[in-house]
């Protein structure tokens, strides 16, 4: 119990509140002190019954509690946490100020295509967008089959489609992935770095900076080992003998 509380502590804030919503709302379905349908997304429900919850709680839910809610809970906190403490360390603000794009758009998607539950699009984004920033990363699929991360959500959508999963969520996540990693990383970038040296577009309102304006920022911080990314395995033990000169090992997925 103390090794879930200490993994539970040292995730990072927005991580940790996003994972602990998705928790808490599982539970209450679960024992029945709110009911799904109170949940979802529902355009009419939101603008003339002024149930605005609606607009949060649809990305909070992924399903009673079974296999399909641990895997999706285990891929939502740990590329949530990899992005927060990887290429978003130290600007919380400009990650939440993703996380909050990419539902506004989801948002804006999901009804067209009749997904009315878009945590799963969320995760999907996550995923996808640590892909693009880490491919160089050597992963694994249960030791099978060996493949760079930036193909991890392809591989993904690839067991979806075998476990006869609906997959238009997923791809939903991976289109506003695909959005803003073009026009964070390509567009935004200089010419110099190989970018298209375009002005940034998604900066950051003033708002959500002063939330986090104070911040403190361990300089020195280093992941340990097994958080770091590729270091994390499924039945390969010789995984991590496999990396580059950079450290970063083949990690399961």
């Amino acid at each position: 119990m103390a090794a879930v509380q200490d993994v539970y502590l040292q995730m990072p804030p927005i991580t940790r509140f996003y994972s602990s919503a998705c928790f808490l709302t599982t539970l209450a379905c679960q024992l029945e002190i709110v009911n799904p349908f109170q949940l979802y997304f529902n355009l009419d429900l939101i603008l003339y019954h002024g149930e605005v919850w609606r607009l949060a709680t649809n990305f909070l839910y992924f399903g009673n509690f079974s296999i399909d809610f641990i895997f999706h809970m285990f891929f939502l906190v740990r590329y949530c946490k990899m992005l927060e403490e990887g290429s978003f360390r130290g600007r919380g603000a400009d990650f939440l100020y993703m996380l909050l794009l990419g539902a506004i758009a989801i948002t804006i998607i999901g009804p067209f295509v009749q997904v009315y539950f878009l945590g799963s699009s969320l995760t999907f984004m996550l995923v996808y967008l640590w892909g693009r920033r880490n491919p160089a990363v050597g992963m694994n699929f249960l030791g099978l089959f060996y493949f760079n991360a930036d193909y991890l959500p392809w591989v993904l959508l690839g067991l979806s489609l075998l476990l006869n999963h609906n997959i238009l969520a997923d791809l939903i996540g991976i289109g506003v992935g695909h959005i803003y990693f073009f026009l964070e990383d390509v567009y935004a970038k200089d010419e110099a770095l190989g970018g298209l040296g375009g002005p940034r577009l998604l900066k950051t309102p003033a708002l959500i900076e002063a939330l986090f304006a104070g911040a403190d920022e361990d300089p020195n911080y280093v992941p340990p080992v097994n958080e770091r990314a590729g270091n994390f395995q499924w039945g390969d033990d010789d995984a991590g003998a496999r990396g580059g000169d950079d450290g970063e090992g083949n990690g399961g997925m």
